[in-house]
């Protein structure tokens, strides 16, 4: 073979080795990764989807459980970023949000997910997500990005429902009205289906990150250093509840039995009588840090937080 030949054969085996290689890069940087321990790393958020549990967190980390809880599946999604909240209107049809603007979509319950929006440009992470019917939508997060879907969260656009560029760090509905729980002491309320916010202004400056609504128009607010509120009439005025704790508060969950069960940091859960509005605090003696609490459809509580995933023991919740 002459040296021209062997030239041209050695470019070619150099292209067709480009060429083979750049599909398989792209994808792998596109879509998480398996992980053995995916259930025992950096979870963030979780939600329901009919009977069935799907949760989320670092590294684009998606698991789904069909028992309750017991066991949990890996599902590769077509993302990396740390995924910080997930929400279903029904059994099928949910919206997963985090890092990079990040919005993922399902339309099978959580086994097939598609990416609706992402721009690795912008620093904001999206911080929470919700279903207001089958067709509206809304994503929340840092520096008061606020984000709205009119089509079930095919498509996004983004707008601002305050002159404050404060961190929108939860999103609920209860009854006709929309809640956002934010920084500096801060709590936005929507009753015309998120077109317009007023501010609410509980007497706290932190930051509030999590409102459970429950009975009527009645509301749990809670926040950093175990701040916890409750109102009756909506929003429109707040006592503070002695928690007897100074830890953040990050999630809460009502039990079948009416028990409202809110869970913190270094292991903090509160129990809280909705007939009197006691509270009694507990500590989880592995002081685990949770981000998340999923009621189980057979009476369990599921905990997600830094430890990944797992079932509370009764004996926590008595």
């Amino acid at each position: 073979m002459s040296s021209v030949m062997k030239k041209n054969h050695l470019f070619g085996l150099i292209c067709l080795l480009i060429l083979t290689m750049v599909p398989i890069s792209v994808t792998a940087e596109l879509t998480s990764v398996p992980a053995r321990l995916a259930a025992q790393s950096l979870l963030l958020g979780g939600a329901k989807a009919g009977d069935d549990l799907v949760v989320i967190g670092e590294r684009g980390h998606v698991l789904r459980s069909s028992d309750h809880g017991r066991s949990w599946q890996q599902i590769i999604v077509p993302t990396r970023a740390t995924l910080t909240a997930v929400t279903f209107i029904d059994r099928l049809h949910g919206l997963a949000v985090g890092h990079d603007l990040t919005i993922l979509r399902t339309e099978d319950g959580g086994h097939r997910w598609e990416l609706v929006y992402e721009d690795r440009d912008e620093q904001p992470p999206l911080l929470d997500v919700l279903f207001i019917d089958e067709h509206t939508a809304f994503a929340v997060g840092a520096y008061g990005t606020f984000f709205a879907s009119t089509d079930g969260g095919r498509t996004w656009e983004q707008r601002w429902i305050s002159e404050d560029d404060l961190h929108l760090n939860a999103i609920v509905t209860s009854g006709a009205a929309i809640y956002i729980a934010a920084e500096a002491g801060m709590v936005y309320q929507s009753r015309d289906n998120g077109k317009t916010f007023d501010e609410l202004y509980p007497d706290y400056e932190g930051s509030f990150f999590g409102l459970l609504p429950f009975a009527d128009d009645q509301l749990l607010l809670f926040g950093l250093r175990g701040n916890l509120f409750h109102s009756d009439d909506g929003g429109e005025t707040w006592i503070q509840l002695d928690t007897d704790t100074d830890a953040g508060l990050n999630s809460a969950v009502q039990l079948t039995d009416g028990t409202l069960v809110i869970a913190g940091l270094s292991g903090t859960l509160l129990l809280v009588a909705e007939e009197d509005l006691s509270v009694i605090c507990h500590e989880e003696p592995e002081r685990k840090g949770f981000s998340k609490l999923l009621a189980t459809a057979d009476g369990r509580i599921v905990a997600v937080g830094d430890f990944g995933v797992t079932l509370l023991p009764s004996s926590l919740l008595r």
